[in-house]
């Protein structure tokens, strides 16, 4: 008998050991999401390669930035207020056709998100604020 409530006491306790380590890890990765990019100066510039041209924000032939978009929402930069349909201001293209800078409307006029986007690797490469004097 006294055989049997130990092993009934291991199993218990192995239960609780493996969800504090199962609890511990789960932790650890929400902590360490990692949240949009904000480029630098120079990746900011490299991506400016022989000018930049405007392209039509109606014709959707421009980097499908949806996905990126609800990162910078999920991480407060950009405001839930803001209608999809009135959130990208312009887009333009390099003459390589490499590049994409999105500009994406704020809640304060003539302050703008700028995504840049490789489309070479077909993801966004960050992020930078942008305003218009």
């Amino acid at each position: 008998m006294a055989m049997h409530h130990y092993l009934r006491l291991s199993f218990i306790l192995l239960f609780v050991i493996t969800s504090i380590v199962c609890v511990y890890f789960i932790i650890k990765k929400r902590r360490n999401k990692k949240g949009p990019k904000l480029l630098s100066q120079e990746k900011y510039n490299a991506s400016m390669i022989d000018g930049l041209a405007e392209i039509s924000v109606s014709n959707d032939s421009y980097f499908n930035i949806w996905p990126f978009v609800s990162e910078l929402k999920a991480a407060k930069i950009l405001s839930n207020k803001i209608k999809e349909s009135e959130l990208i201001h312009k887009v333009y293209r390099n003459s390589t056709q490499d590049f994409e800078h999105i500009l994406l409307a704020t809640e304060k006029e003539n302050h703008f998100v700028k995504v840049v986007v490789d489309r070479n690797k077909k993801k966004a490469m960050g992020y930078l604020f942008f305003e218009l004097l």
